[in-house]
C-alpha cells in the first residue's frame, strides 16, 4: 500500500514552504463559498456550505460541462484557470461525500502547454477543499487510474484532451476504484459549479497539501511488466523483437520505451519528447503514415501508435498495414478463449466495430456484445454481462484480467507477447483472422448543439436512413451519431461492396449537410 509522504520533525510537512500558503488557502476557500449559520448534529458542529459562488468574469455554457469523457474544450476558452479552480474545490467536496475513508487525490497530465496551468488551478481547488493532492506530473491516463485504485486515494484526475489537437484540453475524473466517476457524482459537481445544488454538509477544518509524487509511476510500470514475466517465467519475454513506437509527443514518451526495453525488445521511437505544440499533430494513433514508413524502413516486427494520453493504441504489422481495435480484440480474445479465461466467450465492442469481426467471432462460437461509443459504455456492458475483454475499433481496449481502465501500453505489451508466443508475424495472424467489410466514416460539422444532439428528429434524415437500410438488407448497415467530444455528426456505412458503401455514405452526408449543418 502506498502511503502519504512522511512528515519531517522540523516543519511537520514534506515541504516546509507549504505552510506559508495555508492562509492563502483559507482566503481562497472563503471566496469560493458562502457560509451559512452552523447546524448542530448531535454534539458536533458542522459548517454547511452552499454552492452559491461569486462568479465575477466566470461564465458557463448552457449545455452540460461533462461529456462522454469528462470536461473537454479549448484551453483558455472553456477551460480557464478560474473555472478549473472552482471545479477542483467542488470536486473535492463531492469526492469526500462519496469516500468511505479519508485519502488523497491523484493527478496526472499530458504534455499540452496548458496542462501544467490547469493542474495547478485544480490542485488549488482540491487543497482548498481540504484534500491532499499527489501530483504524478507527465504520465499516461491509465497510470492515474491504476494508482488511484491501488493506493488509498479517494479519486483521481487526468488533465488531457486525449487525441484532440494541442489547443484543446480536458479534465477526466476517476472514482476510488480507478473507474470513471459515476454520472451522479459528475452531476453533483456540475450543479455545485452552477449554484444549483442542494446544501453540502462537509467538515472543513483543515487545509490540504500538494506533493510531487512521480516515483509512484514505478509501481505502475511494474504492474505492466509483471503479468508478461509471470506468464513466461522469463524476465525478457520480448527479447528478439524490434518494435517501433510512435509516442505522439505525448504522455507516454518517458514510460513506454522504458517498459518495452526492460522486457527485452529493441525499440525505435518516433515523436518521443513531450511537446505541447505538436502533441497528436500528424502523428500517433490518428495518423499512422509515419509509423508505417518506419516499420518498413527498419524492418521491424511491428509498430504501435499511441494517442496523446496513451489510453488507446493502434498497431502496424510487418507489412506496413494498420491493425485496429477490432483485430486486437479478436486476437486477444482467441488467446484468452484457449486459456479458458473468457467467460461466455463474450467480447464487448461498440456499434462502430466491423461486421466482419462480429461474424468471424460468432463462427468461433463466441458472442459479440455491442455498446455505445465510449469506453465508459463498454465498461458498463462488460460489468453487466460479466465480460473481461472489451474495447473500441479506435484502439481503446479494456481487459479486466490486467487493468482497471483502457490502457494503450498494457494492450501493446500483451499484443507483442501474443505475437512472440505464436511464432507467427502479426501479418500472418491478421490474415488468419477475418476479412473486414468495406466501411466508410464521414464527419459533418454541425455547430448548433441542439440540432446536433436531436438529429433523430430530422425527418429527411430518418427517411434517408430507412431507405439505405432497406436497400442493403443484411448486406450492410448504417450508423449515424452525434460526437460526444466534438461538434460533429458522424455518418458510417458498412456493406459487402465498396459501391454500396460509397453510394449510401454520400447520400446520407448530403442529407445531413442540407438539413442540419
Amino acid at each position: 500500500m502506498v502511503s502519504s509522504p512522511v512528515k519531517t520533525q522540523e516543519s511537520g510537512v514534506l515541504n516546509p514552504s507549504i505552510n506559508g500558503v495555508q492562509t492563502a488557502q483559507s482566503d481562497l476557500r472563503d471566496s469560493l463559498v458562502t457560509w451559512l449559520p452552523q447546524k448542530s448534529k448531535g454534539q458536533a458542529t458542522i459548517p454547511v456550505i452552499k454552492s452559491r459562488l461569486e462568479w465575477g468574469t466566470l461564465s458557463l455554457p448552457e449545455n452540460r460541462l461533462f461529456g462522454t469523457d469528462g470536461i473537454r474544450g479549448r484551453a483558455g476558452d472553456l477551460l480557464t484557470p478560474a473555472l478549473v479552480l472552482q471545479l477542483g474545490f467542488w470536486a473535492g467536496q463531492v469526492l469526500q461525500t462519496h469516500a468511505t475513508k479519508p485519502g488523497p487525490v491523484v493527478i496526472g497530465q499530458d504534455s499540452r502547454n496548458s496542462s501544467s496551468m490547469l493542474a495547478m488551478a485544480l490542485s488549488a481547488g482540491l487543497t482548498a477543499a481540504g484534500l491532499e493532492v499527489w501530483d504524478l506530473g507527465l504520465c499516461p491516463t491509465p497510470g492515474v487510474a491504476h494508482l488511484t485504485s491501488s493506493t488509498e486515494a479517494i479519486g483521481g484526475v487526468m488533465i488531457s484532451a486525449s487525441h484532440n489537437p494541442p489547443e484543446d484540453n480536458g479534465i477526466k475524473f476517476f472514482g476510488a476504484q480507478g473507474n470513471k466517476l459515476p454520472l451522479e457524482a459528475q452531476e453533483q459537481i456540475e450543479a455545485a459549479l452552477r449554484g444549483q445544488t442542494a446544501e453540502l454538509s462537509v467538515v472543513t477544518d483543515k487545509w490540504g497539501q500538494r506533493y510531487q509524487r512521480p516515483e509512484l509511476l514505478r509501481e505502475y510500470c511494474t504492474s505492466l511488466k509483471e503479468p508478461l514475466i509471470t506468464a513466461q517465467g522469463d524476465s525478457t519475454p520480448l527479447k528478439g523483437m524490434r518494435i517501433v513506437l510512435d509516442l505522439a509527443w505525448g504522455a507516454a514518451v518517458e514510460l513506454a520505451p522504458r517498459v518495452f526495453q526492460a522486457l527485452g525488445a529493441e525499440v525505435i521511437c518516433l515523436h518521443d519528447r513531450p511537446d505541447g505544440d505538436r502533441i497528436n499533430v500528424n502523428c500517433g494513433s490518428t495518423h499512422l503514415g509515419l509509423l508505417k514508413d518506419a516499420v518498413m524502413t527498419h524492418r521491424a516486427d511491428l509498430g504501435f501508435a499511441f494517442d496523446g494520453d496513451a489510453d488507446r493504441v493502434l498497431a502496424v504489422d510487418n507489412q506496413g498495414r494498420a491493425v485496429d481495435g477490432d483485430y486486437i480484440l479478436y486476437l486477444w480474445g482467441m488467446v484468452l478463449r484457449q486459456e479458458n479465461r473468457l467467460p461466455g466467450q463474450a467480447i464487448v465492442a461498440t456499434v462502430m466495430s466491423n461486421l466482419g469481426f462480429e461474424r468471424a467471432w460468432e463462427q468461433q462460437g463466441g458472442t459479440l456484445i455491442r455498446a455505445a461509443v465510449g469506453d465508459q459504455y463498454v465498461h458498463a456492458e462488460m460489468l453487466r454481462h460479466g465480460a473481461v475483454l472489451g474495447g473500441e475499433q479506435s484502439g481503446h481496449i479494456l481487459c479486466r484480467h490486467f487493468g482497471v481502465s483502457g490502457d494503450g501500453l498494457l494492450t501493446a505489451l500483451h499484443l507483442a507477447q501474443l505475437i512472440q508466443q505464436s511464432g507467427l508475424s502479426l501479418a500472418d495472424l491478421v490474415n488468419q483472422s477475418f476479412q473486414t467489410y468495406p466501411q466508410k466514416l464521414k464527419n459533418v460539422r454541425v455547430e448548433d448543439r441542439v440540432r446536433r444532439l436531436q438529429w433523430q428528429e430530422c425527418e429527411p434524415l430518418r427517411s434517408a436512413i430507412a431507405q439505405a437500410e432497406a436497400a442493403m438488407g443484411n448486406q450492410g448497415r448504417v450508423l449515424v451519431r452525434a460526437s460526444g467530444t466534438e461538434p460533429l455528426i458522424r455518418v458510417m456505412v458498412e456493406a459487402v461492396t465498396h459501391q454500396l458503401v460509397n453510394q449510401w455514405t454520400e447520400a446520407l452526408v448530403k442529407v445531413v449537410e442540407q438539413n442540419l449543418a
